[in-house]
Formats: C-alpha cells, structure tokens, sequence
C-alpha cells in the first residue's frame, strides 16, 4: 500500500535545490549567453558592403537568431500558460508541480535581453522585408516613423511602388504598431506572470497562511490568461508570419499555441523527473503525477498533429495564393521531405510511444521521449522560419534566389546554443531563489496523495 503523505512529511520551511549542485552549469550557461549575445550585437550591428559575403552571412544570420530566440521563447511563453490554468480551473492535482510551471513562464521577461538585436536595422531589413518597403514609402513620401495610423499618403505612396497588398495591411504592418506590440508582450506577460508566481511565493512566506493568496492567484489568472493567448497568437505574427508579409493563416495562432504548450509541459515533466532522481520532491511528486503529465504530453501531441494538418489541408483544398505560398515552398525538394518527416517524427512515433500507461511513469523512458519532444519542437521553428531564408535573402541581396544558404545551418546551431544557454541560465536561477513546490498551499496533501 502506497505510504499517504502528511503534513509531518512536509518540510516546514520547504525545500530548496542548493545552489551548489547547479553552480557550475548555470555559470557556463550564462557565459555561453553573455558572450554570444555580445559577439552576435557586434555582428549585427557591422555595415558590411552591399552584396558582400559578410553581409550575406550576417543576413543569414539573422535568421539564425530568429529561430534560437522562437524556440525559446514558445517554451517560455507555455511555461506561462500552465500555472494560469491552474489557479483558474482550481485544480488540485498540480499543486505539487505548480511552482516549476511558474519557473519556467518566469523566464520569458529575461527573454527580452536576446530579443534586443531585433530592434537593430540590419536585421530587421533581413527579416522583415515589408519594413524595408515601408521605409523606402516613407522617405519618399517624407513620412514620419510615428505618422502611422490612418495614414493614407503612406499608402498611396506604397501603392504606388506596387505594393497594393502591403498598403491594404499598413493599419497592422507599420513599424510603430510593431514597436508598440513588442513592448506589450514582455511587458504585460512579462507582469502577468510576475505577479502569478509572487502570489504563489508568498504563501510560502506567510507565517499564517490562508486561503488570501490562493483567492488572489486565481482571480489573477482570470484577467491574465487572455494575455498569454494573445502574447503566443501576435508575437508568431509580427515575428515569423511577418516573414513573408504576402502570406497568411488564420490558425497559426492556435498552431504555434499547440506547441507552446505541449513542449512547456515537456520541460516541467522533464525538471520534476531530474529533481527526484536528485533527491529532491520526492514527498509531494510520485508516479500519478509522471501520469497526468504524461496523458498532458500525448493530448497535446494530437491536438499539435490535428491543428497542423488542418492548416495543411483547408489552405490546400482552398488553393487561394496568399495562403498556399507557405507550403507550396516546404514542399518544394528537400522541404518536401523535412515537412514528411515532422509528420512521422513529431506525431506518428510519440503518439505510439506514449499510448503505454506504464511507459508513462518509467523515468528512463520518459526522458529519452521528452528529450525527443523538445527536439522534434526544434526541427518544427525551424520549418517555421528557415525556408524562408534562401528566396528572401536572394530578394534583398539581388542574388538567384535560392532555398538554402550553404553552411547556414552552422549559424542556426551557434544561436541556437546562445539562446539556450541563456534559458537555461535563468531557468536554473528561478528554480534555486524560490521552495521548489508551495509547501503552504491548503491543496499540497490532495496532490501529494493524488490517485488517478
């Protein structure tokens, strides 16, 4: 018979992962980030000579950051979306596992530092290519950056340079907006998890704790989970969308969403596993947690599946320009393969993988598999963002277009590892300044006893 847990088996003070059993590898990983960060601003922010290899190469670079930063930053973003449904569907079973949920979305404010060299010129005329347009219009119409809205000499001015399809979307598609927009998604998500996860540690500090901060937590989640939705949906946008400004998709919000969350509860999964095999948790997380966690992962590998075949097929079956452009080039030569691929590697084998009760709550197995999750997650921004890269750069470069850039994938692994490391850095440092679960929340022994 499994031993029911206590409040005599809860530490009273809580417990804390010693800084010292992770010194060394947040001290690495926050080198890694800090010199690559540095090294990569310099790098952008270089006027190479027109046509130049350097400038192709920090083009192509650019890109490369794009898709270390988003891959990031969707992990983060879900980490955000997990303890806000938590605290608003009053949920008893995850009380144990809520405060890695509020580390990891604790992490996205710090993103902002490695989303800083997507203000500079350099890569935003990269990237982005209607901004260039945009500022082509604007100097020559004499507009200013800050004249935005309504502004129908702008307009004209773009209809004029053929770019009807692009005037018709200056009320979203102009650069203030775009500034104003980023600002928003660190700053109010950044303040919406901020103050979810502060209600959380100050149970924890409360000499009498109550039901006070619970109350608040959840109240706050109702006002805050919109945020995260909207954050996810307009960041993939102004982000990735934007790539190709002519291109569009009404369900890549709820795409990208699906693979926020289920690669967030990867990475919880994944932490509460380590920090038991590490001796710590042990009291308050068994193997009924690795369970739901487990069903959490494989639900939302379906929905992933369901919502990206979906988009597939009706833009397919629709067969309308603006939105077949985006698979019409993944399912151009070797992007064909790539694309069949993430079928049967990101769906077709965790989904049989994960089918398997026991394999669920097996912690060697479920490594190897959230392990494989993240990676499949990695492969999947990268066919978000990459393809991308060859015809446009060709574009802006006067180049043949082509739909790769040779040896480019070195600098896709090189900020892949910046961005990581600098995740990693502050992942390691959320999880060390705080008690590792609310050890004075009035649900912890319904989720440290929890049976399904």
């Amino acid at each position: 018979m499994a031993h029911i847990v206590t409040s005599q088996d809860i530490p009273v003070d809580g417990e804390f992962l010693e800084k010292g059993k992770v010194a060394k590898v947040k001290a690495i990983a926050g080198l890694v980030a800090v010199v690559g960060l540095i090294a990569s601003c310099i790098f952008f922010l270089i006027n190479f000579e027109k046509g130049s290899a350097l400038q192709q190469a920090q083009y192509s670079f650019a890109y490369s950051w794009l898709y270390g930063f988003f891959f990031c930053a969707t992990i983060s973003m879900g980490g955000c979306f997990w303890p806000m449904l938590h605290n608003l569907s009053n949920s008893g079973w995850g009380t144990s596992v809520r405060r890695v949920m509020e580390n990891l979305g604790f992490v996205f404010p710090f993103m902002v530092v490695f989303a800083i060299p997507f203000l500079f010129p350099n890569v935003q005329t990269a990237l982005w290519e209607w901004m260039g347009v945009h500022a082509e219009a604007r100097k020559a119409a004499d507009i200013s950056l800050y004249q935005f809205w309504g502004s129908g000499e702008l307009a004209g001015k773009l209809t004029e340079l053929h770019e009807a399809l692009l005037a018709a979307k200056t009320w979203y598609l102009n650069q203030f907006a775009w500034y104003v927009r980023f600002a928003f998604y660190f700053l109010a998500l950044g303040y919406a998890i901020y103050r979810t996860r502060k209600y959380s540690v100050d149970q924890d500090n409360d000499e009498n704790p109550t039901t006070k901060n619970l109350f608040a937590a959840r109240g706050a989640a109702a006002r805050y989970i919109p945020i995260v939705g909207i954050s996810i949906t307009f960041m993939a946008i102004d982000l990735v969308m934007a790539l190709d400004y002519k291109w569009f998709s009404t369900m890549w919000g709820v795409y990208v969403f699906a693979g926020c969350v289920l690669n967030s509860m990867a990475v919880i999964m994944l932490t509460t596993i380590l920090l038991r095999r590490a001796g710590y948790m042990k009291k308050v997380v068994g193997s009924e947690h690795d369970h739901v966690m487990g069903k959490l992962t494989f639900a939302f590998t379906v929905f992933w599946a369901y919502i990206t075949f979906s988009q597939f097929f009706l833009y397919w079956y629709a067969d309308v320009t603006e939105e077949t452009s985006y698979f019409i080039l993944r399912n151009t030569e070797h992007w064909n393969t790539f694309s069949i691929g993430l079928v049967l590697f990101h769906f077709g084998l965790p989904f049989i993988l994960l089918l398997n009760q026991g394999w669920k709550k097996n912690h060697r197995f479920m490594i190897a598999i959230l392990s494989y999750t993240l990676c499949m997650h990695a492969f999947d921004v990268y066919h978000m963002i990459i393809p991308e890269r060859g015809p446009s750069l060709g574009l802006i470069l006067n180049n043949e277009a082509q739909l790769t850039v040779p040896h480019a994938w070195w600098g896709d692994l090189i900020a892949l590892v910046i961005v990581v490391s600098g995740f990693l850095f502050f992942y390691l440092r959320n999880l060390t300044s705080v008690a590792l679960y609310p050890h004075r929340d009035p649900r912890i022994l319904e989720s440290a006893n929890l049976h399904n």
